[in-house]
């Protein structure tokens, strides 16, 4: 009978050999920061004597028909994330990066820019759901993206957007309206947008994958962890708080492992494994 694999051991091989690493993080990580998910009572927008669900209100269709509704949702959105802080996830991540160098790359679905403010850095990091922190022109006028607007500041929930708001988040090429830089749920994965032909090429051929605080409920995630999968040279770790599609692919992998809990405590212990071996 084969003896298990022990995680310490792994890790350290990997570590010696200079691995390949993908790190896949969701919502999971940044809840830990106080954001919420937004799929639950946060998320929920009132428009008149309707309430919309997010996904509902993340949608290009939407944002056709009501556009300052969604901008209000996504402004108050934008204020939550912005005050929010990095957590002890966030930053075990980011160091992962300075040790492993361009051996390390990142597929974030969150939105809310935590890993950036951590210090991973934009060549290294494919935000495939965009950034919250970015405009582009609502009329695709052009593929440039633009920084958000200093002078709009903190938004309340349900706030609506004022006029000099509207005039601020204008497309500064053809002064149409802007949107935020995010993937909507009626909207599909491109590769200048949201690296997705880069996201699959690095899993494709990563030595281990980390998938950190997310469940698996969108499409190009779980094409990384289907490649991963098919991989048995490969490393599989899921790290969560509960069940979830990316569990049942590491639970069948030769080489996968599931780690209980949130993701700051298990990313400081692998971390310090890391640290620990001499270079």
């Amino acid at each position: 009978m084969n003896k298990p694999i022990k995680l310490e051991d792994t890790l350290r091989h990997f570590r010696d050999i200079n691995g390949r690493l993908t790190v896949l993080t969701g919502a999971g990580i940044s809840a830990e920061s106080g954001i919420p998910t937004f799929r639950g009572p946060e998320g929920y927008w009132t428009v008149g004597s309707r309430e919309y669900r997010p996904e509902e209100m993340a949608t290009y269709a939407m944002f056709s028909r009501d556009p300052w509704e969604v901008w209000a949702w996504y402004l108050y959105r934008r204020t939550v994330c912005k005050n929010a802080k990095p957590n002890a996830g966030h930053m075990a991540i980011a160091e992962m990066e300075r040790i492993f160098e361009d051996h390390f790359r990142l597929i974030t679905q969150n939105v809310d820019g935590l890993h950036l403010k951590a210090g991973n850095t934009e060549g290294r990091t494919f935000q495939i759901h965009g950034n919250l922190h970015v405009l582009r022109c609502g009329k695709d006028c052009s593929r440039q993206l633009f920084p958000f607007p200093d002078r709009i500041g903190n938004k309340e929930k349900n706030e609506p957007v004022t006029e000099e708001e509207k005039e601020l988040l204008r497309c500064p090429v053809c002064q149409s309206i802007a949107r935020p830089h995010v993937l909507w749920f009626d909207e599909y994965y491109d590769e200048q947008y949201f690296r997705a032909e880069s996201a699959l090429h690095w899993a494709g051929r990563t030595d281990l994958l980390m998938v950190v605080g997310t469940a698996g409920a969108t499409n190009l995630p779980m094409q990384i962890g289907g490649l991963v999968s098919r991989n048995p040279g490969a490393i599989f770790m899921d790290i969560n708080i509960q069940d979830n599609s990316f569990r049942r692919l590491a639970k069948n992998h030769p080489r996968g492992f599931v780690l209980d809990g949130g993701s700051g405590e298990n990313l400081m212990k692998i971390l310090s494994i890391w640290k620990s071996i001499p270079i």
